[in-house]
């Protein structure tokens, strides 16, 4: 097992701290982030040569840049980055503030675009690296009651996706981690619910507001074996486009995936119908930058 330097964005809960608590655990190193005072003291107390706190809110694009870049002057090289920091906003589109759609977005989007960034330059410049962005089985599905959220991680994964062509050549790999719903602090803990409008009640956009509401249910991942399979991946050469973690991720992953196709094959021929004359062009490829 290949000792390695580590920076994991939300440290102190959910997935983050898993994360941190097993590879310190295993003899790596970590730099940890964090928002709330106090809320990793016991990992600098147990690890101190080992794990670095840094405070960190990802909507502030100056504090991203000088975390990172203390991170690498401070270790030299750090192998993985995780970027794992954000938290759902639920409720019906029109339910939601321009506040909570600008946070949220600001969080889970671009604070993950420009923690990615920042670091570019220090994994190219080291050779290489590997990149895990956590994203959602909601970033492949979406449900009524979960607009933004789902908007967040769909942006995040096809950034994710188009970036891992970019950086390939320089050694570093891209990870997309697609879990189902984990026995975390997540749901109950780190989602915003938008106020009600009652228009929209017993409407499909409910449903997600009568769940943290009611508190009734439990997602069925295990979040240390999640955890434990991220870890895993990084060994895995090539770096895995996307990881998929849980039995209901991977049920409704395929599902959509399987209705979207369906629905693509059905429209070959209406396609083909807009296609201009060719007249001797070249057409296709990523030179047709007008869609």
């Amino acid at each position: 097992m290949t000792s390695r330097t580590w920076l994991v964005t939300g440290a102190n809960s959910g997935f983050g701290r898993h994360l941190s608590e097993q590879l310190l655990s295993r003899g790596d190193r970590v730099v940890g982030t964090f928002r709330a005072a106090g809320s990793v003291e016991n990992l600098s107390a147990r690890w101190p040569d080992a794990f670095r706190a840094a405070h960190l809110d990802v909507t502030d694009p100056a504090e991203i840049t000088a975390v990172v870049d203390d991170a690498w002057a401070a270790l030299r090289r750090i192998d993985v980055v995780v970027s794992n920091a954000g938290y759902g906003l639920m409720g019906a589109a029109e339910e939601l503030s321009d506040e909570q759609v600008a946070h949220q977005i600001a969080t889970n989007l671009t604070g993950s675009i420009r923690l990615i960034r920042a670091a570019l330059p220090h994994l190219r410049r080291q050779g290489g690296g590997r990149i895990l962005q956590l994203s959602s089985v909601g970033g492949q599905v979406a449900w009524p009651g979960g607009s933004l959220y789902h908007a967040t991680k769909w942006g995040v994964e096809g950034f994710a996706d188009a970036l891992a062509g970019e950086i390939a050549p320089f050694g570093i790999g891209v990870t997309i981690v697609e879990p189902g719903g984990a026995r975390t602090n997540f749901r109950y803990g780190g989602s915003v619910l938008a106020d009600r409008i009652g228009a929209y009640d017993g409407t499909p956009a409910a449903g997600i507001r009568r769940i943290l509401t009611e508190r009734t249910t439990e997602g069925i991942g295990d979040a240390a074996l999640m955890a434990a399979a991220m870890i895993a991946s990084v060994d895995r050469d090539p770096a895995p486009r996307r990881l998929v973690l849980g039995s209901d991720a991977y049920g409704a992953i395929e599902g959509a995936l399987a209705a979207r196709l369906a629905d693509v094959r059905g429209q070959r021929e209406s396609a083909e119908a807009t296609d201009a004359p060719l007249e001797g062009a070249i057409t296709g490829g990523p030179a047709d930058l007008n869609a």
